[in-house]
């Protein structure tokens, strides 16, 4: 009988998981989109939103220590430099490259291309043995890329430079869960503690996101009115307090991925993180009045069996093993 109650309590704790996943996400996407509108500097407001995420982890981590009376993880400068570094500067790159990219392309185009994280996330794991070799994942890839790629079809203004940002940061992007997965599954690192993990990361993705900062934003924002050439401290207060929101969704939606990284897999945060952007593309269409052809449909019943054809597979091979042992 334990089995069974042991597959309800993993199932419940991956939707648990999942949902607290898709509400910082999706706000977050819906959050930066409106701030956009007014504010043309999407490095400066990821820069804002590493060094929110930092104090937050900071704090937690001070609260944390006072309540339970055990000191939290610090890793030594040789040990952070060699084992964080590679996750803080790939995913400094994929968020930059990402944001970056909206410069150029539409969100359609940006959702169709950034799900081939997918295919390079699944061959990064099987390389690094996160994931055991088996056919269906790659009829599953397959069925959600295909779907995804059908869904935002109809939509998609192609524009080549920022589409080589957006695929290079898919491609990183496969590298930074896969070693997320393993830097917070390295019980000697002690960064299993989603917390621990984004305090350690956020220094370096800051070092590493400025240079891009530098190059692309920085003249146009020395010489814009919402922040240095500010005519009235309001509107320097404003622009500073909608920032500070977005970085705090920002530390819920890290906090979120990488947990479920943690409790589960980076192929499963990816997958799940594919259907969240169908549900976001969903939620546009609600709400702005996108109009969605047979084409879209079709798009997303496919990519529905992709994720289900994952679900299941994920499930009966957990379960296999449970009772197994």
């Amino acid at each position: 009988m334990a089995c069974p109650l042991q597959f309800v309590c993993r199932t419940t704790r991956t939707v648990g998981l999942v949902l607290f996943y898709y509400v910082f996400s999706i706000g977050i996407t819906f959050y930066n989109k409106w701030l956009m509108k007014g504010f043309h500097f999407p490095l400066f407001m990821t820069l804002v939103h590493l060094a929110v995420i930092f104090c937050l982890s900071a704090l937690t981590r001070s609260i944390l220590q006072l309540w339970t009376g055990k000191p939290r993880v610090v890793l030594k400068w040789a040990v952070y430099f060699r084992k964080v570094a590679p996750t803080a500067m790939a995913t400094a790159l994929d968020i930059g490259l990402s944001n970056w990219s909206f410069l150029f392309i539409t969100i359609s185009l940006y959702t169709m291309t950034k799900s081939s994280a997918v295919l390079f996330i699944l061959l990064f794991s099987l390389i690094f043995k996160l994931e055991e070799p088996n056919p269906f994942l790659i009829l599953v890839v397959l069925l959600i890329s295909s779907g995804l790629f059908m869904f935002t079809f109809h939509s998609t203004q192609f524009n080549m430079e920022g589409f080589v940002m957006v695929l290079l940061a898919a491609f990183i992007g496969g590298i930074r869960w896969t070693l997320t997965q393993l830097l917070m599954q390295k019980a000697e690192l002690g960064l299993q503690n989603p917390i621990d993990a984004m305090y350690h990361l956020q220094p370096l993705m800051f070092l590493g996101l400025f240079p891009l900062f530098l190059y692309n934003e920085a003249l146009n924002l020395s010489m814009s009115e919402k922040l240095f050439r500010v005519t009235e401290l309001r509107h320097l207060l404003y622009s500073l307090l909608m920032l500070t929101v977005g970085g705090l969704l920002a530390f819920g939606l890290g906090f979120s991925e990488f947990l479920l990284v943690s409790k589960t897999s980076s192929l499963t945060l990816s997958i799940s993180g594919i259907f969240k952007e169908v549900c976001t593309l969903l939620l546009a269409a609600s709400l702005m009045g996108d109009q969605l052809s047979m084409l879209n449909w079709l798009g997303f019943a496919v990519c529905l069996c992709g994720i289900s054809l994952h679900v299941g597979l994920k499930t009966f091979y957990s379960k296999s093993k449970s009772c197994f042992f």
